[in-house]
């Protein structure tokens, strides 16, 4: 295996907020070549990302001398790097010394929570419900089943003390399937839609020049790229002035077969940027076309897409980078 598909497959173990860090720091001729590269990953099997999550492991034991832990290194590196705000955070690891059974689920939404247990039986899942927190054990229960909710409740109530080896196993039991299920979707990792993601989140210059060099090599996947990085659904982030310039590039007959799968939204920000006149043409134009292939409007909705950045390239329009507050301008 490559070093760049090495590369690849570690940023994808990383949570997304993590590895944008990791390629902002990258050399941009780097970048480029581990972003095709994520690009044409599909399928990573569980043994190849866990050989490469070991080699990482390894070279970093090797390079890095591990410090002696304990709370007094934790004592010094919070005093010399938080100073007074320390002291509470020190308090706070303290508390936590002392682990609390079911703690890694603290943070786990209900939904997400539910998925695992809710086809548990009774017991277990009011043993695991009796360690969560009182608002979080409420939108669990309020997620379960009707024929499940009152017996749990019961169980809870007359629930007596558990032995820690029981509560051990279960836990342990949790966390081996939650974490089986996040491998299992790690494998499936990669692809278009990932680059994407990271491409909004650059500098424009950056994934301009990134774009075109993929473009250089493979055309149909940079316009695959470019299509996921706006979507349809994104001209609600675009302004009044640059709907306008968008709606001299597209006509009404093509607006139309877009808009029937729209949202509310998005229709209304596309009627109140034409005349009284030209909007109810169009309102009469997408009455008149009926029921309409999704695939067709889809197909439309793309061109539109594609009109986006055709002005942006030609600088008419400026498509900011980023988070979803940015504007796009004229």
């Amino acid at each position: 295996m490559d070093s760049i598909r090495k590369s690849a497959i570690l940023l994808l173990s990383l949570e997304k907020p993590l590895a944008k860090e990791v390629i902002a720091q990258m050399p941009r001729e780097i970048v480029e070549k581990v972003t095709l590269q994520i690009a044409k990953l599909k399928n990573v099997t569980r043994e190849e990302q866990e050989k490469v999550l070991d080699e990482y492991y390894s070279a970093v034991r090797e390079r890095t001398p591990m410090e002696q832990g304990g709370m007094a290194t934790v004592d010094e590196l919070l005093k010399d790097s938080m100073g007074e705000i320390g002291g509470a955070i020190l308090e706070n690891v303290r508390q936590s010394m002392n682990s609390v059974p079911f703690g890694f689920l603290h943070k786990v939404g209900a939904d997400n929570l539910l998925t695992f247990i809710v086809e548990e039986h009774p017991q277990t899942i009011a043993l695991i419900m009796s360690h969560l927190p009182p608002s979080q054990a409420a939108e669990v229960l309020s997620g379960l089943p009707a024929n499940k909710q009152l017996d749990v409740i019961r169980r809870i109530a007359n629930m007596e003390q558990t032995s820690p080896e029981v509560i051990e196993d279960v836990e342990k039991s949790l966390e081996v399937r939650m974490l089986s299920t996040i491998n299992q979707q790690l494998e499936k990792a990669g692809g278009v839609p990932i680059v994407a993601e990271i491409l909004n989140l650059t500098d424009r210059m950056t994934n301009r020049g990134i774009l075109e060099n993929l473009e250089e090599e493979d055309n149909d996947l940079a316009d695959e790229i470019r299509r996921l990085m706006f979507v349809f659904d994104d001209l609600l982030k675009l302004d009044n002035k640059a709907i306008q310039s968008l709606l001299k590039e597209v006509d009404n007959s093509q607006w139309a077969l877009a808009l029937k799968g729209a949202s509310e939204e998005i229709r209304e920000k596309i009627l109140s940027n034409l005349s009284q006149r030209a909007s109810d043409m169009l309102r009469e134009e997408m009455e008149f076309l009926g029921a309409v292939r999704v695939s067709d409007v889809e197909a439309m909705q793309s061109q539109i897409v594609d009109a986006v950045r055709r002005l942006e390239d030609s600088g008419e329009i400026v498509v900011s980078s980023g988070n979803a507050s940015e504007q796009f301008i004229s």
